[in-house]
């Protein structure tokens, strides 16, 4: 079974690893009150989802 002839340098490698980064999550506008939320998810700011209140919305 082949073997590494050389060690892999600290460059090699990081630079190979550098595409495991985490993607950006897309964000989407609540069209109720405009804050910044994933897609397809319920609005934490106001309970909103589809134009319509689905759970009551946490004040802190």
């Amino acid at each position: 079974m082949p073997v590494p002839k050389r060690k892999t340098s600290k460059s090699k490698k990081r630079m190979r690893r550098s595409h495991w980064n985490a993607p950006i999550p897309p964000m989407a506008t609540c069209s109720h009150c405009g804050q910044p939320v994933m897609p397809h998810r319920v609005c934490p700011g106001c309970g909103y989802y589809k134009n319509r209140q689905v759970i009551e919305p946490v004040e802190a």
